[in-house]
């Protein structure tokens, strides 16, 4: 791992995408201790997803050997502040034949922020059998949802422009583009397609992350389409809660992978979310939950 000697975000994709690539590259400090880099040029609130896949980057810098990563399951604590880098301290709870388990606890500032739990396995073969992919555009007739932020620059907030417009290492490409600003309530189902936007090295760990940082986009938004509301609606406080990652099979995150999500539940200023991720030919890959804060204030 390298240190972000310059703090300025990449504008390109392939920029953008070697960024992630090296933040995601936590830094091993001690024995089971890691460090996970700030992420160049942010500000205020840490994004959930680094925080998910920097923590399973520690964990299967500590697991290593034969076993992959099947599953997560995190609770976020307290939000991480862009201010700081964030430690990751891995705890060996259990090492079997064929499973494994590592407990993570992200700390800044001598605090957690973070808890999670990942599980190993060594490949074995099984009785199989999953959902059906979802009949919907390709990604190929499908615009990039940059593009539509782009064209609406002018109606977005002074004090969320640069956020809002900011470019991605993950390009999305939604199949039924949001309205931001005058949502209409529909029924809590949607689907985007979604990739790293530049190739990545030939290394499962680093693809697992990816769609772990992935997973936390768009996933929590479900639970507010039947009311009508998004992250911009005036008074409207949401955060991640808890988050839970399965992962089924291999995959490339540089490649299209389509997220379907769906929101069975909300209430009590909590929604409960869910979510699919296919693979372009067809296989179910992973699949994700999430509650979330969902507070309309007064």
């Amino acid at each position: 791992m390298t240190d972000h000697t310059d703090t300025r975000r990449a504008t390109t994709p392939e920029g953008l995408v070697a960024q992630l690539v090296e933040l995601l590259d936590v830094e091993e400090i001690d024995t089971d201790l890691y460090r996970g880099a700030r992420q160049p040029g942010g500000e205020g609130r840490v994004f959930g997803g680094q925080v998910i896949a920097q923590a399973l980057q520690a964990a299967q810098g500590s697991a290593g050997g034969d076993k992959a990563a099947h599953s997560l399951h995190a609770y976020f604590m307290r939000p991480g502040n862009e201010d700081y880098p964030i430690v990751y301290r891995v705890v060996r709870d259990f090492e079997g034949a064929s499973f494994a388990n590592r407990r993570v606890i992200a700390m800044q500032r001598g605090k957690p922020i973070l808890n999670m739990i990942a599980s190993f396995q060594r490949r074995e073969q099984g009785l199989h059998h999953q959902d059906v992919m979802p009949d919907v555009p390709a990604p190929e007739d499908l615009r990039p949802e940059s593009d539509m932020r782009a064209e609406i620059e002018e109606q977005v907030p002074e004090k969320l422009r640069r956020f809002f417009l900011r470019a991605r290492p993950i390009e999305i490409r939604p199949c039924a583009p949001r309205d931001w600003f005058a949502p209409k309530a529909q029924q809590p189902v949607q689907h985007s397609w979604f990739r790293v936007a530049a190739r990545l090295p030939d290394d499962l760990g680093l693809h697992r992350a990816m769609l772990a940082y992935a997973s936390d986009m768009t996933l929590l938004g479900t639970c507010m389409l039947p009311h009508g509301v998004n992250w911009m609606t005036a008074k409207m406080q949401t955060a991640s809660l808890d988050h839970a990652v399965w992962l089924h099979d291999d995959f490339r995150a540089d490649d299209w992978l389509l997220y379907t999500t769906d929101s069975p539940w909300a209430g009590h200023a909590r929604g409960f979310n869910r979510g699919r991720i296919f693979a372009r030919d067809g296989r179910l890959v992973a699949s994700c939950a999430q509650e979330g804060l969902v507070r309309l204030r007064e």
